[in-house]
């Protein structure tokens, strides 16, 4: 059973061209309208779509994430209610789909039934902020036990450069690289040796390597361009649907730019 995240990216390296991802926080401003524009960016030609599960510490977020899982929570979203969207979803829409949460959500379903579900209903991807590799056995053995199961993916940071080699080794997906110490939407104030480390990781990833956090256009991230394989929006695009009220057509026109300018 093949990965939509890894057809995706082969077929961009294909092409010879570069990943755009975005964040968004699944049940936003609805489940229905979630939808909407999942279906939207997948239109506009975005690449992989990262999923917020809403969680009430949400360690690694800043504060527009953090009120956006706040706000989400407060209606009632539910892990339990994003798999029935995704699995609506998916009758209609084949986007690369990574679930963006915190273990302790993971823990608190069962490890073997929430593997088995995301197999069930199409997610490709997570990413875990708060589980260290070294913890990071008991979901892998989860995970190796079901095929097309979704890939667990790494994050780096400019503090684990020493780590890199070891994080990546078995790496699959892509590599998420933090380019910035601190939590998310922190407007394009990169670590001053960004440079270096992107360059670390590139030489030893044998997967595209895509740089997050306080990205807001393709500018931002023109002077990586020649080493990063791709660009992940969170923040930034969160504020940019709830400022256009969740307008289709301004998604549509962000990502498209965005993807044009890349």
């Amino acid at each position: 059973m093949e990965n939509r995240i890894e057809n995706r990216m082969n077929r961009l390296q294909a092409e010879g061209k570069k990943a755009f991802i975005t964040y968004m926080t699944a049940g936003l401003p609805d489940m229905e309208t979630s939808i909407n524009i999942i279906k939207a960016q997948y239109e506009a030609g975005v690449d992989v779509i990262e999923l917020g599960v809403p969680f009430s510490d949400p360690v690694a977020d800043g504060p527009v994430i953090q009120d956006a899982s706040y706000r989400a929570i407060q209606q009632g979203v539910t892990l339990a209610k994003i798999f029935d969207m995704v699995e609506e979803l998916r009758k209609s829409c084949e986007v690369p789909l990574v679930f963006m949460m915190y273990y302790n959500t993971i823990n608190h379903y069962g490890l073997d039934n929430f593997v088995q579900k995301c197999q069930n209903v199409g997610i490709d991807g997570l990413i875990v902020p708060d589980l260290p590799f070294e913890e990071q056995g008991l979901l892998n053995t989860a995970l190796s036990k079901v095929e097309g199961a979704p890939y667990l993916l790494q994050l780096v940071s400019p503090v684990s450069t020493d780590r890199i080699p070891m994080l990546l080794e078995n790496a699959k997906g892509f590599v998420y690289c933090v380019s910035s110490m601190g939590v998310t939407g922190q407007a394009a104030h990169f670590h001053k040796n960004v440079r270096d480390y992107l360059g670390k990781v590139k030489s030893v990833s044998k997967i595209p390597v895509m740089m997050g956090f306080g990205i807001r256009t393709a500018k931002d991230v023109e002077m990586f361009e020649d080493i990063i394989d791709g660009a992940i929006v969170g923040s930034y695009f969160i504020k940019y649907m709830e400022e256009n009220n969740y307008d289709l057509q301004k998604i549509k026109e962000y990502i498209s730019k965005f993807k044009t300018e890349f």
